[in-house]
């Protein structure tokens, strides 16, 4: 099988690059086949990147797409260059595959079986209102909000310049520059129409999406109010089991130093109880007679009276 089984659109994947923010990149599949066909998306970097969804299925001459999204980053890369690669990896599966049966065995290379695979790479760029790379040293370079009042006032002294210019040459030319050079308000319009043909571009070609932006950044903000908030909410559940653990302690310190004063308590009781028990068996044996002295002197008394009566 020569020919590709989809076409990958874009080729490059060109990620807005802004410090602590994500950017996110659409890529479209297009199966160019009359068969079904799978896909499966890997990159060199799992961590860095989130790719919705990472594999699936097309049907024959359908168009599919996923999202790759760009976690937010805290240092620059190096002149704006990321070596970062994806790998598209696509392959004919039945009719009625469902994504739950594309497993890693989908695209193994075994028996035979043709894996269609295409690498993108990552280009990142600058935003047009946020710091920027500098293309030489590589450094943070603020772009502030009224550059283009600054870009208009430099071509109004360039025109400024080349009239100036134009009155100090010689008659026979003046004609001649008459025709190249615009006046103030030519310039202006031919600034305004250069600018709104860039703005046009970069909303053509994804680079500039306004409304978008502020959506992500309101929904980011909101994500992060949450965030905060369940954080919050969960140190002070943390405090609060603390707390409740602390009390347990000192409870339990109590309980076991309670236990042991009853423990003792209950020896010195059971001690003082054998003491009594002692004491009143010695009573009984002072204050009573033995039997059998009782009985030999009840013997006697009988003896001596029958003597007497005789």
């Amino acid at each position: 099988m020569n020919t590709k089984l989809v076409d990958i659109q874009p080729r490059e994947l060109k990620f807005i690059f802004e410090l602590k923010k994500q950017s996110s990149c659409c890529v479209q599949l297009f199966n160019n086949s009359n068969h079904h066909v799978a896909f499966k998306v890997k990159t060199t970097s799992p961590k860095k990147y989130c790719v919705r969804p990472n594999t699936g299925t097309i049907d024959p001459k359908s168009t599919c797409e996923f999202t790759v999204t760009m976690q937010a980053q805290r240092l620059v890369p190096p002149d704006m260059v990321c070596k970062d690669k994806f790998l598209v990896q696509t392959t004919v599966v039945p009719a009625g595959t469902t994504n739950e049966d594309i497993t890693s065995s989908t695209f193994a290379k075994d028996d035979g079986k043709y894996i269609d695979e295409s690498k993108l790479r990552v280009i990142l760029v600058s935003p047009p209102d946020s710091p920027v790379v500098s293309p030489i040293s590589g450094t943070l370079k603020q772009v502030p909000a009224y550059e283009p009042s600054i870009l208009k006032d430099q071509l109004l002294s360039k025109v400024e310049g080349l009239t100036q210019r134009h009155t100090q040459v010689p008659a026979h030319e003046s004609s001649i520059l008459n025709d190249q050079v615009p006046s103030k308000d030519e310039s202006l319009t031919q600034w305004h129409t250069v600018t709104k043909e860039v703005e046009e571009s970069k909303l053509e070609n994804g680079e500039l999406k306004p409304e978008n932006d502020v959506e992500y950044v309101t929904m980011k903000g909101t994500e992060e109010l949450k965030l905060v908030k369940d954080i919050e909410d969960m140190k002070s559940e943390i405090n609060e089991l603390e707390s409740k653990l602390s009390e347990a302690k000192v409870t339990i310190s109590k309980l076991t130093e309670e236990r042991r004063l009853t423990f003792q308590e209950r020896e010195s009781l059971q001690k003082e109880l054998a003491l009594l028990r002692s004491k009143r068996n010695m009573r009984k044996v002072q204050v009573g007679f033995p039997l059998l002295f009782v009985c030999m002197v009840a013997l006697i008394s009988v003896m001596l009276g029958y003597l007497l009566h005789r």
